[in-house]
């Protein structure tokens, strides 16, 4: 398998993870300095535990939980060590007993590991830019 395709495999393995609440597999798809820039926080969140401690208290305080998580439009740069995985995802969650659609652009920075394996290093959820159509 070359390496755009290791990419493509660990992102869809990452948004799989996802999809199906498997915090887990979810969180271990991140190395443990990831950082995280999501819009709807105020603060990026600058290690994967500080991530995995708020998606704890979302579950407690919200009954936080993915329903649905789907990806289209990848695209991977890969730059030596590091890859640049950028794609629009369609969420469904729910959240204080109400269900919520969103649509956003993500990217993923991948870093490869002295394994060879590809982990995240980084994440940024933008918004998707009023009046697109879905994916």
């Amino acid at each position: 398998m070359n390496e755009r395709d290791q990419v493509l495999k660990a992102a869809a393995d990452l948004v799989t993870a996802f999809a199906r609440n498997d915090r887990e597999a979810y969180f271990g798809a991140f190395s443990a300095d990831a950082s995280f820039v999501f819009y709807t926080l105020e603060q990026p969140l600058l290690s994967r535990d500080a991530y995995q401690a708020l998606w704890e208290t979302w579950r407690a305080e919200d009954g936080f939980e993915v329903l649905a998580c789907t990806s289209s439009n990848a695209f991977v740069s890969l730059q030596g060590d590091v890859a640049v995985f950028i794609h629009d995802v369609a969420t469904e969650l729910r959240m204080q007993g109400e269900q919520h659609f969103s649509q956003e652009r993500e990217t993923i920075v991948f870093r490869r590991q002295q394994q060879g394996l590809w982990l995240a290093c980084h994440e940024h959820l933008s918004a998707m830019p009023e009046g697109l159509p879905p994916p």
